[in-house]
């Protein structure tokens, strides 16, 4: 693809490393920004920016903040001995959509994949353990894709808390093996949390 101009060449370059997008989409995309009133693509860049720069985690269930604790954890109606784990922060939405769950979330920040060389220590596990190894937690609730990585993610954090005394369940398998729960209408994803069944009964299907 030849470009005309070097600054539109990176523009587009740029653009087009953003997942699904190709060059031609990515040209077509920066093309309609230059149409656009100046201060309304400077917006978008500012926006970006200020994002970048200041999004933090929540410090409790690594959930994408603008403050050190996100709404969610300290929401002071939320159910706090009852904690659904998932896979990333789109999970967290997805479920929110529903409205029904009540209870807290932990981002562990993708699923362990030795393919592609993700292990227990590269996700937020450690202090997940750490929550009910101080007896915070009553329920976990393992929410993650129903994925091989998915199930094996889910029974590596079940051993270790299999020790301490709480109720592990998964989502019920109203969702389809392999997919993802961002995709799953939120009529289907509700029912899951709400109809979730023990941990111990998914192990032996």
């Amino acid at each position: 693809m030849e470009f005309s101009s070097k600054l539109l060449e990176r523009a587009v370059n740029e653009m087009s490393q953003l997942p699904g997008i190709g060059k031609r989409t990515a040209l077509r995309l920066v093309l309609h920004m230059l149409k656009q009133p100046k201060d309304q693509t400077l917006g978008l860049a500012n926006a970006l920016q200020n994002m970048r720069n200041d999004v933090k985690f929540c410090t409790s269930c690594h959930n994408i903040s603008d403050v050190a604790l996100c709404e969610i954890c300290s929401n002071p109606n939320r159910l706090t001995d009852v904690i659904c784990v998932v896979e990333d922060i789109r999970d967290v939405m997805a479920i929110e959509n529903t409205s029904s769950f009540k209870g807290l979330y932990h981002v562990l920040g993708g699923k362990i994949s030795p393919m592609d060389g993700v292990g227990p220590h590269d996700l937020n596990i450690e202090s997940l353990v750490t929550k009910v190894a101080k007896g915070q937690v009553k329920e976990l609730i393992f929410a993650l894709s129903s994925t091989m990585e998915g199930d094996t993610t889910n029974f590596y954090i079940y051993k270790q808390i299999q020790q301490f005394n709480i109720t592990t369940s998964t989502i019920a398998r109203g969702i389809s093996v392999g997919d993802e729960l961002e995709y799953a209408d939120e009529i289907t994803l509700g029912r899951s949390i709400v109809n979730r069944i023990p941990f111990e009964s998914s192990l032996k299907h």
